[in-house]
């Protein structure tokens, strides 16, 4: 993390978007977006050392915030211009939010999303009415594209957060956070390209000068960490936090960052997939990579939270079902209750069941089993046996494998 604190001011004054602006926009979404719970989170604080709460933006009607900047841009058209129909770019959030008013609203709406845009996302935009063309390998040629396109056909673009009628939208958020919460100390906001956390900051520090503002970036994509402090850390990959996988913060957002933004976190893949983990865990709740960057940053380093009152917003949970699977078993496995074990053993009868008896009487439970005779460069008479099972913790499984090696057995964890 890099301190900004120096460079830190509540001078509203010059910026793109107003506190009044973001006022205005709350009248207009006011009904067809819904102000969503701010609650407390006894459980997480516990863990964290930090009073917490939670804004549940994963409980839109399209699991994402980027109803509200979307529903403000759409409703600011003239006549004409809807009769021309809306042409967007996005890696989901910001096209399902665009579809959905539109189509409330009968503007005809084209979506762009990147390859490699989760299918649910996909099919959600589909399923809003919207037309939807894949195409460019990253956010930024799905944009030019789109432009294009739009241009060709006199289609009007609806940014997904450098445009001060989004950003507007989008700092409702901060509003009923702080209405909801007056005493939160700090609020903590992924950053994709910025208009989430632009919004917020206007409008939070608006109403309460004093609170800080943190912003929260995938190491793999530290593009406004990168335009704040002139830096030159790569962006690319696949993270799993693709709805902030931007390679090219917005003009407006970083000025009002630049202006606004006390700090900005960096988090790691192994801390996105915790914090999707520990939500469904400790609050039941589906959040994608994006939405859980808060609390990925809030775990890593909850001392600087010590005592604090935090906002967090679980911005979207736009996640591919198959893909909550695979967090979801890989945090056991970090955690020591899922195991992959390979034994070497004799190549007869009554083996496996020894292993098992062993096992079981060391309290682990057996998930997969699967013996590999062929591709090993063990004897013939021999046999590579791998288990995968289930311990309580990591301490459990070092007494499993105790168990193991006292009874001659050679298990390695692989």
């Amino acid at each position: 993390m890099a301190d900004l604190s120096q460079i830190t001011s509540c001078d509203l004054s010059g910026l793109a978007v107003a506190p009044g602006d973001i006022h205005a926009a709350a009248k207009v979404i006011h009904g067809a977006v819904v102000e969503t719970p701010c609650s407390y989170s006894r459980t997480l604080s516990s863990i964290c050392g930090c009073d917490i709460w939670l804004k549940f933006e994963n409980l839109q009607f399209t699991s994402s915030f980027k109803e509200r900047g979307a529903l403000n841009r759409l409703t600011a058209l003239t006549s004409e211009e809807r009769a021309r129909g809306v042409i967007a770019m996005s890696a989901g959030n910001h096209a399902q939010g665009v579809a959905y008013h539109a189509k409330r609203l009968g503007i005809p709406a084209t979506i762009v999303m990147p390859v490699g845009t989760p299918m649910v996302k996909v099919e959600n935009t589909r399923h809003h009415g919207a037309e939807v063309v894949v195409t460019g390998a990253t956010l930024e040629e799905a944009a030019a594209f789109a432009r294009s396109h739009g241009e060709a056909r006199g289609m009007i673009f609806v940014h997904p957060y450098d445009d001060p009628l989004v950003i507007a939208g989008q700092g409702t958020v901060g509003l009923e956070m702080l209405k909801a919460v007056p005493e939160l100390d700090t609020l903590v906001v992924p950053i994709g390209g910025g208009g989430l956390i632009s919004g917020t900051a206007i409008a939070a520090k608006s109403i309460k000068p004093s609170v800080r503002i943190l912003g929260v970036e995938a190491w793999l994509y530290p593009s406004m960490y990168n335009a704040i402090h002139d830096g030159n850390l790569p962006a690319r990959g696949d993270t799993l936090a693709e709805g902030i996988a931007v390679k090219s913060p917005g003009k407006i957002t970083t000025e009002i960052i630049r202006r606004l933004v006390d700090d900005i976190a960096l988090v790691n893949e192994a801390e996105l997939e915790r914090a999707v983990a520990t939500l469904i865990s400790i609050e039941k709740t589906v959040v994608e990579g994006a939405g859980a960057a808060g609390l990925a940053a809030l775990m890593s380093d909850s001392s600087r939270f010590a005592g604090q009152k935090v906002g967090l917003v679980l911005s979207g949970g736009n996640i591919d079902t198959r893909l909550i699977a695979s967090v979801l078993t890989r945090e056991l496995a970090r955690e020591g209750r899922l195991t992959q074990l390979s034994l070497d053993i004799p190549d007869r009868p009554g083996q496996l069941a020894a292993v098992a008896a062993l096992l079981a009487e060391a309290g682990a439970n057996i998930i997969e089993v699967s013996h590999q005779r062929t591709f090993s460069d063990l004897p013939a008479k021999a046999t590579l046996l791998q288990l995968v099972i289930e311990t309580r913790d990591a301490a459990h499984l070092d007494e499993v494998m105790a168990k193991l090696s006292a009874s001659g057995l050679s298990a390695r964890c692989t």
